[in-house]
C-alpha cells in the first residue's frame, strides 16, 4: 500500500475522533507541530526508520518527544511506529490538516507581495479569494517577492490568480509576439 494510501486511513481515523470529540483544532495544531517536526528533523526520522532499533525504543522517543501533545495524536504516532509506517507521519499530519480545513471551510493559500501585507490586507485578500474558490475563509502564507514588481499573485491549492506587474508584463508580451 502507497504512503499516501496508509497516510489518509490512519489521518481519516483520526479526524474521526476529533470530531466525536469536539478537539478539530487541537489536533489539527499538534499535528501541524509534529509535521514541521518530522519534516525538519531528519536524524529523527533516521533513528526512527533504522531496522536494527527495536520498536520500544523508537516508542520511548515518540513518547518523550511528543510528550505535550494530545493522547490521540500520541497513540496515532506510537501505532505507525509499531508498524513501521514512521515514513508516512508528516503525509498523515498533511491529510489531517486538509480534513479539517475541508470540514470548516478553509483554504490554504499562499501570496507572493512586493512587501509584507498588512493584517488588513490580509482580510481583505482572504475575504475577496475565498468566495472565489467557494470557502469561507483562507489561510494566508504571505512571501514577501521582489521579483512581482507591484500587485499580488496568489496560489490557492493548484489555482493560481496573478495580479501581478510582472504577471500582467508576461501576458501583454506573449500576445504582442503572437
Amino acid at each position: 500500500m502507497s504512503d499516501v494510501a496508509v497516510a489518509k486511513r490512519y489521518s481519516r481515523a483520526l479526524f474521526q475522533i476529533a470530531q466525536e470529540q469536539n478537539l478539530l483544532d487541537q489536533l489539527e495544531e499538534e499535528l501541524t507541530a509534529v509535521r514541521e517536526v518530522f519534516n525538519s528533523d531528519k536524524e529523527l526520522l533516521a533513528f526512527l526508520t533504522q531496522p536494527k532499533i527495536p520498536v520500544k525504543s523508537k516508542k520511548d522517543v515518540i513518547t518523550q518527544s511528543f510528550s505535550s501533545v494530545s493522547r490521540h495524536v500520541q497513540n496515532t504516532l506510537l501505532i505507525m511506529v509499531e508498524r513501521h509506517r514512521t515514513d508516512s507521519i508528516a503525509q498523515m499530519a498533511l491529510e489531517f490538516i486538509e480534513l479539517a480545513n475541508e470540514a470548516k471551510s478553509v483554504a490554504e493559500a499562499t501570496v507572493y507581495t512586493v512587501r509584507p501585507l498588512s493584517d488588513h490586507e490580509s482580510e481583505a485578500v482572504s475575504s475577496v479569494f475565498a468566495a472565489k474558490v467557494g470557502k469561507r475563509t483562507l489561510k494566508i502564507t504571505n512571501i514577501a517577492d521582489k521579483s512581482i514588481l507591484g500587485g499580488i499573485k496568489l496560489r490557492i491549492g493548484n489555482r493560481i490568480f496573478d495580479g501581478s506587474v510582472n504577471g500582467k508584463l508576461e501576458r501583454l508580451s506573449r500576445q504582442l509576439l503572437s
